[in-house]
């Protein structure tokens, strides 16, 4: 009798499995370098900031080391003569002011990037990529370049100004040094990132879902109400994000278009680490605004997760 016999069946043994240790330290080692060019170029800077938002203003401008909270109080309260804080509400209003500009930015650019990415989606491939080419044009050229061309759009002796001087406009009329051109130069610079996420969704869609909602008697509007916008609200959320973000930041468009009179927190920001040398100050502001986008951020991520889950 052979060895089987008295032994029984031989089985074949399955090679032995590494231990995943091994391959965890592996996927450690390996992501170590991306985590540390991570941590020094983006939460390196954030810590100096938030240090130098605790620390003393210097005697000749700058910031002397220690821990002092005089840059966050000035926000909403100046220290009087007689060392009594008072209320003042000037850069309450800047930060009113720029959350409402970003605000009314993104949803301008929303409402008009909704159509157009659309459009563009619905388009041959070729004049679909020329469209899109067209809309990331802009990129190519230099922002400073792109909003003084608006400053001559809208300024004294400009096209628009001329135009309007043909239809009864009295002379020598300027569209210049307000709110209203800070917010057409913000439209104007950030309508791209919205477009392209937004197109990226649509381009996804299903077209027999919107062809089914017609075939359900159900008009444009409602198609857009119940099929569109609920399917590509990724790209809505992720295109309000990449205008909303930016916008609270602007420095170009309302120190040139606003003048530097309507003046907003990324403007703020910059004057105070340039000629008002009041670092402690200027790294406070930075540090609300940054708090104030990640509170933004961690709602809307919320928001999704929570769809995610009840979907």
């Amino acid at each position: 009798m052979t060895d089987s016999a008295h032994h029984g069946p031989v089985t074949a043994t399955a090679p032995r499995a590494r231990a995943p240790g091994f391959w965890h330290n592996l996927a450690f080692w390996g992501l170590l370098p991306s985590w540390l060019l991570m941590g020094v170029a983006l939460l390196l800077p954030i810590l100096i900031i938030a240090a130098v938002s605790v620390a003393t203003r210097g005697a000749y401008g700058g910031f002397e080391w220690g821990f002092d909270l005089s840059g966050y109080r000035q926000i909403l309260f100046n220290e009087g003569w007689t060392g009594e804080l008072e209320f003042t509400p000037q850069y309450l209003v800047i930060i009113l002011r720029t959350l409402a500009l970003a605000g009314v930015t993104t949803l301008i650019c929303l409402a008009v990037a909704v159509p157009v990415a659309y459009h563009i989606a619905c388009q041959p491939p070729r004049l679909k990529a020329a469209l899109v080419y067209l809309i990331t044009l802009p990129f190519w050229v230099s922002m400073i370049l792109r909003v003084y061309a608006w400053m001559i759009i809208l300024g004294r002796d400009g096209p628009l100004p001329r135009f309007l001087e043909f239809f009864g406009a009295h002379a020598g009329l300027s569209f210049m040094y307000n709110d209203g051109a800070t917010l057409a130069a913000m439209v104007y610079t950030y309508m791209p990132l919205m477009v392209l996420p937004v197109f990226a969704s649509i381009e996804k869609l299903d077209g027999t879902l919107i062809e089914a909602a017609h075939d359900l008697y159900g008009n444009r509007w409602v198609t857009l109400r119940r099929v569109i916008l609920p399917l590509t609200a990724p790209g809505l959320i992720s295109g309000a994000i990449l205008v909303f973000v930016p916008s609270l930041g602007a420095v170009l468009e309302p120190s040139l278009m606003g003048g530097g009179k309507q003046m907003m927190m990324g403007s703020l920001i910059q004057l105070q680490f340039s000629g008002g040398r009041n670092w402690p100050f200027g790294a406070a502001i930075a540090m609300t605004l940054l708090v104030f986008v990640m509170i933004v951020l961690l709602l809307i991520a919320r928001r999704a997760t929570a769809k995610e889950s009840t979907a």
